[in-house]
Formats: structure tokens, sequence, C-alpha cells
């Protein structure tokens, strides 16, 4: 009797920890890829005819595709916004640096007990501003801003100490990897990536990667036909753009094919989207619709970016959400998922991905100052958009179905009713917001 009783505990407590070991697995891994200076123009989900991404496109045909995510028109912007959730009049003091005292989500995730790292494209040491910034060579900021494990290209040396494509310099936990001619820098990131996954498998993890791909100089990849002639690795070309594209959808492929692998899929949100606009050297077309790129600019081009989730275990079946998503939500989303208490001056989209009841964004806001460059700062702006139109504080007003280039501001003095209604809406909005200097 004894015995019977003793096997029927070790059976209710092994029955208890498989319990335990179930619930521990709800919590879902999340993996953020950031390409550098894409558009949703490059994407054939989105309808591009000048490229193929079928990796890319296989994550919008089972998951949600946004149709209309709001990013900063350039890099460091983006970045400082989308990792903290906050306006950069908030949090962005200069070029390439990402301020000591702010709260990112990778600081949310790590203290929400998931295991972390960043792989790609630093650029937030302030290495350009020196004389200014006193820790500029730090090598453990991302520690500090909640990231576990790095590995990192223009972390403490610029880009003319190396580059990110063919013979990179990357940092990797405190350490420079050796460099060879015959490396491949988005390889090593995506490389990383992949077994920090398998090392992580059984805890909950946060992957966020910032590419290094498809930002110039736009050079040859290994699948490029003139890849084996080392010369022609540093030929900057736009015609290696497609090429890039096609790179950065391999990568895609791989990190997707690694958690189908090790049964990840389900219990895994993977994010995809673009930090900004694409190069204004690139022009790609939407069927008949020829996109030029706006990097830089706050026209549509410029802060256009796509945005797909997939998450099979919520998202059961393709969807389309078509109101505005602007880069402060991606933090409260986040911090939505992990219950955290961290405010921002986003809107949390994480209802949406769980099919729960949203109220849509009704405008989007964008405060940009870039402070670097002649040729980008006459672009420093504020604008407040509503899905089909746009304001700027100088009252230029905009229809962008009928102007997507705003070149041609409305007449006040001619506004319908209903344009006359849109326009005070974001008035208010604008009016929420510090006044530009």
């Amino acid at each position: 009797m004894k015995l019977i009783k003793k096997t029927l505990l070790l059976l209710l407590a092994s029955l208890s920890f498989s319990c335990v070991k179930q619930e521990e697995k709800k919590q879902p891994n999340v993996v953020l890829i950031m390409v550098d200076d894409m558009g949703y123009e490059c994407l054939s989900a989105y309808g591009s005819t000048s490229y193929n991404t079928p990796n890319i496109d296989k994550l919008a045909e089972k998951g949600m595709l946004f149709g209309n995510c709001v990013s900063q028109p350039l890099c460091t912007p983006s970045r400082v916004k989308i990792m903290t959730g906050k306006y950069n009049y908030r949090n962005y003091d200069y070029f390439g640096h990402l301020n000591n005292s702010e709260y990112t989500f990778g600081n949310l995730m790590q203290d929400a007990g998931y295991e972390t790292c960043i792989a790609g494209k630093w650029q937030l040491n302030g290495l350009s501003f020196k004389d200014s910034i006193s820790d500029w060579n730090d090598n453990t900021r991302p520690n500090k801003f909640g990231f576990d494990e790095y590995c990192l290209w223009q972390l403490t040396k610029t880009r003319a100490d190396g580059g990110r494509y063919s013979d990179p310099l990357i940092e990797q936990n405190g350490e420079f990897l050796k460099r060879n001619a015959d490396d491949y820098g988005p390889d090593i990131f995506s490389d990383y990536i992949l077994d920090f996954i398998e090392r992580k498998k059984d805890q909950p993890f946060f992957v966020y990667y910032p590419m290094v791909l498809v930002h110039d100089p736009f050079v040859p990849t290994p699948d490029s036909n003139t890849w084996n002639d080392r010369e022609n690795r540093y030929k900057n070309d736009t015609t290696y753009f497609k090429d890039m594209v096609a790179y950065t959808d391999k990568i895609v492929g791989k990190i997707t094919h690694k958690l189908e692998e090790l049964k990840l899929t389900d219990n895994t949100i993977l994010i995809f989207t673009g930090d900004n606009g694409t190069h204004p050297t690139i022009q790609s077309h939407i069927n008949n619709e020829l996109i030029v790129g706006g990097k830089g600019n706050t026209i549509d081009a410029g802060t256009h970016v796509p945005l797909i989730v997939y998450w099979p275990e919520q998202i059961k079946e393709k969807s389309v959400y078509n109101h505005l998503i602007e880069f402060s939500d991606f933090f409260p989303t986040l911090a939505e998922l992990t219950e955290s208490k961290a405010v921002s001056d986003g809107k949390s989209f994480y209802p949406l991905l769980t099919g729960k009841e949203y109220q849509p964004r009704e405008t989007a806001f964008v405060h940009y100052d870039p402070q670097w460059g002649a040729n980008v700062s006459k672009y420093r702006n504020q604008f407040v958009r509503s899905l089909d139109y746009k304001l700027y504080p100088n009252n230029n007003f905009y229809n962008l179905n009928n102007d997507k280039l705003e070149q041609h501001p409305l007449a006040l003095d001619s506004l319908d009713s209903s344009e006359q209604d849109i326009k005070n809406t974001l008035e208010k909005e604008l009016e929420k917001h510090p006044k530009w200097k």
C-alpha cells in the first residue's frame, strides 16, 4: 500500500512539474528584425515588382501585414525611438548616440526574465562626438541597455576603421573578432543569432537584430556573380541593391528555419520592419508606380516602412492592418506582453496580435532633428498625420492620397468641411508637443 501511495505521489509531482514547464513555455520568445534603409516598396509582400522576397512574403502570408507603419526618416532617430518608445525631442541628443539615462526594450525584456541578445548595427556610442561624450569607447554599453550578449558593428570603432560587409570589423561580447577578407558581416551577425537561439531554446529569449543590410555602400553579396573578384567587393554600385535585398530575405529565411527546426515557431513573435525609407539613389516599382527612396526626408517615402508580425500561436491566418502604427508603439507593445508598467509615448498594438478589441490610432507624430550633415539637416521638421492627411507646423497641409510627394499643399481657404475637421484634429495633436524652434 505504501508503495502504491509513493508511486501516486511521484506521478502527481511529475504532472505538476510538467504543468509548470508548460506554463513557462507560454511566455513567447520575441525576435525583432529591423532592416537598415528599407522602405515598404522593397518587399513583394507589399506589391513590389522590383524585388523577390519569398521568405519575408511567407511571414506576411501567414501573419499580419501592417500597411502604414511610420518610422523616423533616418537611422539614429528611428533607433532611439523604437528602443525607448519616446519621441525624439525627449531623448535624442546627438547623432549616433543613445543617452545613458534611457530605459530600452532590452532593459524591459531583461527585467521580465528574458535572455537577451543584440546583433548587427549599433552606432549608439556617440563616436562622432568624442569631445562631448565621455564614454564613447565603453564596450559594455549594450549590456547596460539590457542586452546580455552582443555581436555588433560600430560599437567603439567607426566605419572608417572597418566596414560592415566584406572583411568586417565586429565586436562580440567585449572582444574584436579576427578579420578575414572572405567573411561577410551579415553572415556573422545572423549566425550569432542562430547560435543564441539554439543555446537559449529552453528559456524565453529576446533577439533584437538591427541589420546592416541594405545600407550603402551597395556592394556584392556572397551570392552575387562578382563576389569572387575581391576588388569588386568594395565597388559601390546601385545595381547590387537587388542582391542585397535578396540576401536580406535569405537571412530572414535562415532565422525562420532555425525556429522551425527547434519547434519554437508557434511560441515566437517574429517582427520584421525597416528603420527608415530607402536611399534616394534607389528607384523601385510597386506595380506601375515608381517609388524613389526618401531616406532623410519627412515625405512618405522617407518614413513609410514595412511591418510584418508572424506569431502562429495567436495569428491564425493572414490579415492586413491598414491603420497607423508609429515607431513609439513597439516599446509599449513589448511592455504589455511582459505586463510591465514602463511608460512611453506610444500606443501598444499587442491587442491586435491577440485578436482583442483595439482602437486604431487617429494620428501619428514625428519630431525629426537629424543633427547630421547639411543635406539631411535641411529636412528637420515635425509633422502629424492621419491616414490620408498630413500637417506641418508651417501650416502646409497635404492630401497624401493625391500628393504622396507633398509638392502641392492644399489651399487652406478652399478646404471642404471634412478636410477642415481633419486639419483641426491634426492641429490639436501638434499643440501637445513642443513648438518647433
